[in-house]
């Protein structure tokens, strides 16, 4: 019997196709690292992407490609996946919830580091989250990350910004000085980090360097495979 499962990302309201495009090309890469696997792939922002993948998998585990369990996660999916026919389907855990998650952050800001010379205890470390509004969840996802890179990089200051809630990203990324590093806490880069994220950082006045979104880096369809094999 053929397993499947289906990563579900939100993906970008206003320009739905590039980002379903990426996924698709997710899915292929976790499908490679999972042999005797089907692999799909949907955003929620595209209309109708769910429930058409929905029907070409059977049974899928769904794995949340998101940072958090928030409202998208807690209320628009379970909505979704019942109006596609599939109230039962199993939903993972997100992706900014694996502990292997947080061990990608650190790996990544080791990288960082050695690449520029730099010691953690003389570098600033910016996060740059979504935060939420309506739900305590994204916050406390980004909060849980901040905490592990802290227990394993000691840097000289760790500084945690929101997109939609305070401390906003523009607050904390101020007076971090030339050696400084922003890690964008999100899965994509798609709105969010394409506009706010910079705008933040230019109206700060932020003089160091600004990673790629930690999803985007090339181990997190590894991770994501192991996550699906272990469920």
């Amino acid at each position: 019997m053929t397993r499947s499962a289906l990563i579900v990302a939100h993906g970008q309201p206003s320009d739905p196709e590039p980002p379903e495009a990426e996924m698709a090309e997710m899915a292929r890469e976790v499908a490679r690292k999972l042999p005797g696997w089907r692999i799909g792939s949907a955003t929620l922002a595209a209309p109708e992407s769910l429930k058409l993948a929905l029907q070409s998998l059977e049974n899928p585990l769904i794995f949340p490609f998101f940072m958090a369990d928030g409202w998208f996660i807690r209320t628009l999916l379970p909505r979704r996946l019942a109006e596609a026919g599939a109230p039962e389907a199993r939903v993972l855990t997100p992706f900014g919830l694996l502990p292997e998650t947080a061990d990608l952050a650190v790996a990544v800001l080791a990288g960082a580091l050695a690449a520029r010379g730099w010691r953690p205890d003389e570098t600033t470390l910016v996060l740059a989250a979504h935060g939420s509004g309506r739900s305590p969840h994204p916050a406390a996802a980004a909060r849980a990350l901040q905490a592990a890179i802290s227990a394993h990089l000691a840097f000289a200051g760790c500084r945690l910004g929101f997109i939609e809630e305070a401390p906003e990203l523009v607050e904390v990324a101020e007076n971090a000085g030339p050696r400084a590093l922003c890690l964008p806490l999100f899965v994509a880069r798609w709105g969010h980090v394409e506009d706010d994220i910079p705008a933040a950082l230019h109206a700060a006045g932020f003089q160091g360097a600004t990673l790629p979104p930690l999803g985007t880096d090339g181990r997190a369809a590894r991770l994501i495979a192991r996550a699906i094999a272990a469920a």
